[in-house]
């Protein structure tokens, strides 16, 4: 068996890999790996597997350190994902800037989608990555996150409250309510932003029509009712990390700064 961790800015997600398929899965909070809990809750959540090796994907680097730790004292060994062994043709001028969970959503995207094919991420941060016709990463969008807007308004005003999304979207765009206001503007006008810029995307590709899907924790709720999306898939980063197991030319322990 192997072990893919994605490290987001929120959460860190651990799947367990058997037979080439993606098994058990969970969510744990990434500041946990600066007090010391996430270990333990690894510990157990992994418990008697034997794992060969392991796909990490950062994009804290504390945490990546505290993983890296953990993965050491298993022993596991682990290869990190970067530009260079991501498995995507990357036209980019900078490649080591491109955050690795990004890389790994192009990966997956690639795997069902030759191309051009996007990417729209609902997570802390809204990020689009682009695959052109040729199969070649070629840049993206980053956006504020959901959360971080509502948060915002709720922190820079005195009178609005912190809201939170709840599994349905508001059926209506004139809210009753402060809440149900803030929670429309949040969902429709999201979902305004994401069609303007996937709109614009097809525009500069130069296609009419492209696949898209939609992953993240807020997908579920903010993706549906955009017409632009063709898929939601809420494990496509693991799925991406998944596939660069078998490409794995060198597994090596993991070096602790």
């Amino acid at each position: 068996m192997q072990l893919v961790l994605d490290i987001g800015n929120t959460n860190t997600h651990v799947c367990i890999v058997a037979d080439g398929k993606l098994k058990r899965d969970r969510d744990f909070r990434t500041e946990d790996w600066s007090n010391g809990r996430i270990e333990a809750l690894l510990d157990r959540f992994i418990g008697k597997t034997d794992c060969e090796h392991a796909v990490l994907c950062s994009v804290v680097p504390s945490a990546t350190k505290e993983a890296s730790f953990w993965l050491s004292c298993h022993p596991i060994p682990t290869t990190l994902l970067t530009h260079k062994n991501c498995g995507v043709p990357i036209d980019y001028p900078d490649p080591e800037s491109i955050g690795p969970d990004r890389l790994a959503n192009a990966r997956a995207a690639l795997e069902t989608n030759k191309g051009p094919v996007v990417v729209v991420d609902f997570g802390t941060a809204l990020t689009f990555d682009i695959v052109d016709g040729r199969g070649h990463y070629v840049g993206g969008i980053i956006a504020p996150g959901i959360s971080a807007m509502t948060d915002y308004l709720h922190e820079k005003t005195a009178l609005l409250p912190r809201i939170t999304l709840s599994g349905t979207a508001p059926g209506s765009v004139i809210g009753k309510s402060t809440a149900a206001a803030m929670q429309v503007g949040a969902v429709h006008g999201y979902r305004g932003l994401v069609r303007a810029l996937l709109q614009q995307i097809q525009q500069e590709l130069g296609v009419g029509k492209m696949p898209v899907i939609a992953t993240g924790g807020t997908a579920e709720i903010l993706a549906r009712s955009i017409p632009e999306i063709t898929r939601i898939d809420p494990k496509l980063t693991l799925e991406g990390l998944r596939l660069t197991l078998p490409a794995t030319a060198a597994l090596r322990a993991p070096k602790v700064a």
